[in-house]
């Protein structure tokens, strides 16, 4: 069957991978669609932490089912919660598989989705509940946002900053306004903020390269500032900015990713009596929220796909999705 393997950074290779061996707990699934997002982009630029190369990426995925076990069908579709926990560590005692100590993520630490059969575990296949697949292959990356609310605890009062509109910062937001709460977008990428302003119906954009976010976020807020700062870029520089938009009292939630080491004002901080929390992965109850939000038309995750690219020329056309020029919200890869 074939693979594509990121053998080192900057470098795909096509590859041919025996078919996968059924085991006992394990389900044996076709892959239909494969969600380019920015794990894999970093991936390949060399600057993902947890990674190791040679890597087979991908872990945003609709599969179908070719051998499985309990309550699936052959045929059946469904996605796949790809974070692999132990089961036995403190934080799956906790009930919170998504930070296992063990953790392995499909795609990250061990061999992921891109290839045209996978053999993964059952007890992490989620059902289609009637969705396509490309609805199938965008409930991971929505819940990785669903997760970062819920971690944040919205209220409908709340102002929500949200920075970075990528794929994972428009679920942030579309799940925000779900919560209730009033939120405002911060990118440096007008496109993208024209695509919340559109699609998602943003009312409060800013490009900090346009504009002055401090003052521009006091006028919003009436002063009060931000009662939840969600940072969804990775970037440094972004995550070390984000409690100047905090309002006394609020709450610092980072989602996004990055290998260096955060600097902040403890003044500024302590001052504020501030919260600050990661929010890693998700979890089975955030898939299953997704999944009910998608069919009751709170959102529309195919609005998010902008390129779609056949398995066999995924290679080629890769690296263009790290250009902001290219327009990229979602790529997706079609095996069909």
């Amino acid at each position: 069957m074939k693979a594509i393997v990121c053998s080192e950074p900057h470098k795909f290779e096509s590859t041919i991978l025996p078919y996968p061996e059924k085991k006992e707990g394990y389900s044996i699934v076709k892959v239909k669609r494969i969600g380019i997002c920015g794990t894999d982009l970093h991936a390949f630029e060399g600057t993902q932490p947890y990674f190791s190369y040679p890597r087979i990426l991908g872990h945003e995925l609709a599969c179908e089912i070719i051998e499985s076990e309990a309550e699936f069908r052959v045929g059946d579709k469904v996605c796949i919660l790809p974070y692999f926990s132990c089961g036995q560590c403190v934080a799956c005692r906790n009930a919170k598989p998504n930070c296992c100590a063990s953790l392995k993520v499909f795609g990250v630490h061990i061999d992921g989705g891109m290839s045209e059969y996978i053999s993964v575990p059952t007890s992490s296949l989620v059902a289609s509940q009637g969705l396509d697949f490309d609805a199938l292959a965008l409930v991971e990356p929505l819940a990785i946002g669903a997760h970062g609310v819920r971690r944040a605890e919205i209220k409908p009062s709340d102002k929500v900053l949200v920075i970075g509109a990528g794929p994972i910062g428009l679920g942030i937001i579309q799940f925000a306004q779900i919560a209730g709460a009033e939120v405002i977008v911060m990118d440096i990428n007008n496109d993208r903020l024209n695509f919340c302003k559109e699609v998602l119906g943003a009312k409060h954009l800013i490009n900090p390269t346009e504009t002055g976010a401090l003052e521009k976020i006091c006028e919003i807020t009436s002063g009060d500032m931000a009662n939840v700062v969600i940072d969804a870029t990775g970037n440094l520089r972004a995550i070390n900015g984000g409690v100047s938009y905090l309002s006394h009292g609020g709450k610092f939630v980072l989602v996004g990713l990055q290998k260096g080491e955060i600097s902040i004002s403890h003044p500024e901080f302590h001052k504020r009596e501030a919260t600050m929390m990661s929010s890693r992965n998700a979890t089975k109850v955030d898939f299953e929220y997704v999944i009910s939000c998608i069919l009751n038309k709170k959102i529309e995750p195919e609005t998010y796909i902008t390129h779609k690219v056949g398995f066999d020329e995924m290679i080629g056309s890769f690296e263009s999705y790290l250009d902001p020029e290219t327009g990229v919200i979602k790529a997706m890869v079609t095996l069909d």
